[in-house]
């Protein structure tokens, strides 16, 4: 492999009116979301200078920076924590000593009140008083003493560690908004990845003080860039660009054309790449990657492919004229009288992200399907909605927003549902035929996972480009 862009002898414009090199032998990377820009970062900055295709309009994937009037805000909010030592040092080499250390902060809204995750016990009693405090650890032991012994769905996996009445009260309400399905037709495994080593009895334990719950998703505390994600992106832009390499927005890729052995050439809406001698790195939805291939895989590989599924969310981001009405990063609405399923609060993550103190800014999240009536719903329908919701929690107080945009993500969760197992088995055990075809990153692996783990796999891949051998479908999400 080339450790420099050579000269190639053709080239066809993007959109942007820039020229895409022709017959390069350097990297192609699909996807500026955090695994794109991990891995071509990590190869620019030993010299092998990366291509990299992005088909929206700004870098980040579901990470990315949203501007509204003089504000910003974060789309889906993202922690910068992590246990694995390469993925801080990339955050610190690009940032250097930038970040800021937030508190983390995140409630449950359920009936009208807030209660602490993770779980205070004092509060807790408090609000839920004796009768149903009693109901709820007389419920975790009935599910302690008769569990369900093969766990099949997400239910049965959470009623095992939490009783029945903790998971009505603070589980299935929220989880079925996410999903948009029943638990009952959810995996485990989504609970294993998710909530995995947490149970009442762990946090129980952690609210007498006699151990703490061990999972990283409840740090007390975390970095964040003080103008959000895309100031990190944006700097690694730069720094691959000044390297080498190259970063291409609104260079959607259409087609990967092969001959069962390797990706012989990538078709875009501009034109052609030939990449026989190429190697690819691929965050594209895996789904799509399947469905992209020239010539089509064989039929069980398709219709595994399309058996892949993944729920989308919009952001109705609200600018309102009062100061900050609560210091949570995020609330979560257990409340099915609403649809909105988390509120995020911009200057809680950074105060830079809203400087002016005598206005707030509320990002209210809703999980849909692509193309469902909340997808559709014009923007200024969705706004009212929005405001009504509000009003109806207590959270609005009769104000009218200064300003709003709403922002919509098709692909933000791959999808645990029943059969995705051998679904994914099928398309990964095909892929392993294109010698130069790499997976990376949440969705290309379809993996639910945070954002340290899909940079870990951007950064892996690159090393394999370097004479490493890494199993990226074996690298565990945090």
């Amino acid at each position: 492999m080339s450790a420099k862009l050579g000269n190639p002898p053709q080239a066809f414009p993007l959109e942007d009116g820039s020229d895409l090199p022709v017959n390069s032998e350097s990297p192609v990377v699909i996807g500026a979301g955090p695994a794109g820009l991990a891995c071509a970062y990590t190869l620019a900055r030993v010299g092998c200078a990366p291509l990299l295709l992005e088909k929206a309009g700004q870098i980040g994937g579901i990470a990315k920076t949203i501007p509204l009037n003089h504000c910003s805000f974060d789309l889906g909010g993202h922690r910068f924590y992590t246990s694995r030592p390469e993925v801080e040092a990339l955050w610190r080499e690009v940032m250097d000593d930038e970040f800021v250390l937030r508190p983390r902060i995140s409630r449950i809204y359920y009936q009208r009140q807030l209660y602490d995750y993770p779980l205070r016990l004092g509060p807790t009693l408090r609000r839920l008083g004796l009768r149903r405090s009693l109901g709820v650890l007389t419920s975790y032991l009935a599910a302690h003493l008769r569990p369900y012994p093969n766990p099949t769905n997400f239910e049965q996996w959470v009623v095992n560690d939490f009783g029945r009445q903790l998971y009505e009260m603070f589980f299935r309400t929220y989880t079925e908004k996410v999903w948009g399905m029943p638990c009952t037709e959810i995996s485990p495994d989504w609970a294993g990845a998710r909530i995995k080593g947490l149970s009442l009895g762990t946090v129980l334990r952690a609210a007498l003080g006699l151990g703490r719950a061990s999972r990283s998703g409840l740090y007390d505390s975390f970095l964040y860039p003080p103008q959000g994600p895309s100031m990190v992106w944006e700097r690694m832009e730069t720094l691959i660009a000044e390297r080498g390499g190259q970063v291409r927005t609104q260079a959607a890729v259409q087609h990967l054309e092969h001959d069962g052995r390797r990706v012989t050439g990538l078709q875009t809406a501009a034109g052609r790449l030939e990449t026989a001698r190429t190697e690819i790195v691929s965050s594209m939805p895996l789904r799509d990657l399947i469905l992209a291939l020239d010539p089509s895989p064989p039929d069980p590989v398709l219709q595994a492919a399309r058996r892949l599924r993944y729920r989308g969310f919009l952001t109705v981001a609200l600018l309102l004229p009062q100061p900050n009405p609560f210091p949570d990063n995020w609330l979560y609405i257990h409340a099915p009288e609403v649809r909105v399923g988390r509120i995020q609060n911009a200057a809680n993550w950074s105060p830079e992200l809203v400087p002016d103190p005598e206005v707030t800014l509320l990002g209210l999240e809703y999980f849909c399907w692509e193309g469902d009536d909340l997808w559709n719903m014009p923007d200024q329908q969705l706004v009212a909605l929005g405001t009504r919701e509000l009003d109806a929690l207590g959270l609005l107080h009769g104000l009218s927003p200064q300003a709003s945009r709403v922002v919509r993500e098709a692909y933000a969760y791959p999808l645990y549902d029943h059969g995705y197992e051998q679904a994914l088995a099928t398309c990964r055990e095909y892929l392993t035929s294109l010698r130069n075809l790499q997976i990376i990153g949440r969705n290309g692996l379809h993996v639910y996972s945070n954002m340290s783990h899909a940079i870990m796999t951007g950064i892996l891949a690159a090393g394999n480009l370097l004479g490493e051998k890494h199993d990226l479908w074996r690298v565990e999400p945090e």
